[in-house]
């Protein structure tokens, strides 16, 4: 299950939306019964996240903070983390790529729970884009 929290005024969120495409999505990667959090936030917020968590100081479009279970804390194992999302930098890159606000959203979404789920692009000679493509198929993006 998805939990989606909104902090951002930059577009109108329609949580409902986002929380059926994100257990769609987990369905999709084979996590149907894991749990994730999307925040949807400014390009000052990413941008603060990105310098201190990556040592990057610019906004970028997303992050994904993996949950890493605690042996105590066994109630919490289905919790995958959270991704963060940049409204405004979704909605240029959406421009940027003649795709609808909504494709790009999906897209970021997907990126961040196969993070979530362990994959990295940066280091896994192409297996998650591989991945991430096949799955747009199957969800329709």
């Amino acid at each position: 299950m998805v939990e989606i929290i909104n902090r951002q005024r930059h577009l109108k969120i329609n949580p409902k939306d986002w929380r059926e495409f994100g257990d769609k999505a987990l369905q999709v990667i084979g996590k149907d019964a894991a749990n994730a959090t999307i925040v949807f936030v400014t390009d000052s917020a990413i941008k603060e996240l990105n310098r201190r968590f990556r040592g990057k100081n610019y906004p970028t479009d997303v992050l994904s903070f993996p949950s890493a279970e605690e042996p105590f804390e066994i109630e919490n194992a289905a919790q995958l983390g959270e991704i963060i999302i940049s409204v405004p930098r979704a909605a240029a890159q959406a421009k940027e790529n003649d795709l609808s606000f909504a494709d790009e959203v999906r897209q970021l979404i997907l990126h961040g729970l196969l993070h979530l789920c362990g994959y990295d692009h940066e280091t896994d000679k192409g297996e998650m884009n591989r991945l991430e493509l096949r799955l747009r198929k199957k969800l329709g993006i």
